[in-house]
Order: structure tokens, then sequence, then C-alpha cells
């Protein structure tokens, strides 16, 4: 099922964020931007408990895309196979 979303303008809108906040990195002492970098980790440590999705689901999901973005050919005990015929 596709949704209705526009890859590339949700790149753009990342990008202009990040640049954003570098900007701002750059800006403020670099007390006031590690102070509230710590609550931000903090934050989402004490939260960690109540994210519905497991360690291991993660990891799993993390392997299934990396998987799609590497074609290269597996036998069926994991190993790489070569894409050229010999």
């Amino acid at each position: 099922m596709e949704l209705g979303f526009d890859r590339e303008k949700n790149r753009q809108e990342r990008l202009a964020f990040v640049r954003e906040y570098a900007l701002w990195v750059r800006r403020v002492p670099n007390e006031v931007w590690s102070r509230e970098q710590a609550d931000l980790i903090d934050a989402f440590l004490a939260n960690a408990g109540n994210y519905a999705l497991s360690r291991a689901r993660y990891l799993e999901m993390q392997r299934d895309i990396a998987e799609r973005r590497r074609p290269v050919l597996v036998d069926e005990h994991g190993c790489a196979r070569s894409t050229e015929t010999s």
C-alpha cells in the first residue's frame, strides 16, 4: 500500500532542519546545546520502556532494510553467491 507521501519534499525538509540545527549549534555556547542534548537523550532513555517496539524487533527490521538495499544473491545457507554465470 503506497501512501500519499512526497519523498523528495520530506528529504528537503529534513535537510533544512539539519542545516538550521547546525547553525544553532554553532551560534550558542557549548554548555547550552550540550545540556539540551543531554536532556533530550535522558528523556529518550526514561521513555524507552514505554515504546512498543522491542530491541529484537528493531534489529530484525534493520536487517530487513539492509537486505533490501543489498542486491546480493544468497544460497540456502546464507552464503553470498556471485551474480556472474560461468
